[in-house]
């Protein structure tokens, strides 16, 4: 395992500069123990240091075992695992263990070293089976996804919100609104939170929110996205479908994350929203027939007398 490795590279983070994590002081359960546990390690007693590389072994194994089969296990004392405990800034075991079960609900996958395989030359065929396979099972939902009665609502609003956080749906907010610009929808996006919600506020009985979320459980997004129900708003979400944005959401065009062990690649679940992103614009100008058809002949004619170019370039660059 990588325990030693993540003893010498790891920091404390927000210790103040000068502030020794061994005298840190009891914090709220959202600090990282994983990396406290790795900055104080060179500090520890040797028999304290065994007790931390049996934990970064094993934090689900080791949060669910009792003190002193975590001392026999490590090869220490009970007391030794009790000055560990503190040692790290713990009050006593106890919360050594609450925050060791909160660690492993993030994975164990994410301290393990690399498995063979992972070798460059394997990186695109790797990348591109787990796309395939995020695809594959999304094309599925998306089979029995409510588009046209979405496409419906985006066609009759006066006006239409995106919202988007975090890395892929921020990007995705955006290129939902190139798309629906084309198609000559009223559109504009917003991905700071505050923003989200005084636009929430605004909102009527004609306006249409559309939501990006993959997991549907950003707070900010769920809340912002009640705000505008309350005042009368459509939402489309394109999330998780037993999420709690799905839950509020009008229409829900449901998208899976398969997330595999292989940490070290973006989220194949950005393909899986894209996807589900273009099947909606794509039932949307479909329903719009001739104006769609117009509106996309105007635009392809001013790119093409700018730049130039053959009948089959794509509408954009």
């Amino acid at each position: 395992m990588g325990a030693e490795m993540l003893f010498s590279t790891m920091i404390l983070p927000g210790a103040p500069p000068g502030t020794s994590s061994m005298n840190s002081t009891a914090e709220p359960l959202t600090f990282d123990i994983v990396a406290r546990i790795a900055e104080c390690a060179p500090e520890l007693r040797s028999a304290e240091r065994k007790v931390a590389a049996l934990i970064l072994d094993d934090l689900t194994g080791a949060s669910r075992a009792s003190i002193g089969a975590l001392a026999e296990q490590a090869q220490v004392s009970v007391a030794t695992v009790t000055r560990f405990a503190k040692a790290v800034g713990c009050r006593d075991v106890r919360e050594l263990k609450l925050r060791l079960a909160q660690a492993a609900a993030v994975g164990q996958r994410f301290l393990q070293t690399g498995a063979p395989g992972d070798a460059p030359e394997h990186i695109a065929t790797r990348v591109f089976d787990e796309l395939q396979t995020a695809l594959a099972h999304n094309h599925q939902l998306l089979r029995q996804a409510p588009l046209a009665e979405a496409a419906a609502a985006l066609r009759g609003a006066r006006m239409i919100y995106v919202f988007g956080m975090g890395g892929g749906s921020t990007a995705l907010a955006d290129e939902m609104r190139f798309r629906l610009v084309r198609l000559g929808r009223p559109v504009a996006t917003y991905q700071d939170g505050l923003l989200q919600r005084m636009v929430a506020s605004t909102v009527s009985r004609d306006t249409v929110l559309i939501a990006l979320s993959t997991t549907g459980r950003v707070p900010e997004m769920v809340e912002n996205c009640k705000i505008a129900r309350s005042y009368g708003a459509t939402v489309i979400a394109l999330t998780a479908p037993a999420s709690p944005l799905a839950r509020l959401a009008n229409w829900v065009i449901p998208i899976v994350a398969f997330e595999t062990d292989f940490i070290y690649k973006p989220s194949s679940s950005r393909y899986a929203m894209m996807l589900a992103l273009d099947v909606l614009v794509t039932e949307l100008a479909v329903s719009q027939g001739d104006e769609s058809r117009e509106l996309l002949r105007r635009m392809k004619h001013a790119l093409d007398t700018h730049r130039g170019g053959g009948d089959r370039q794509p509408l954009g660059d």
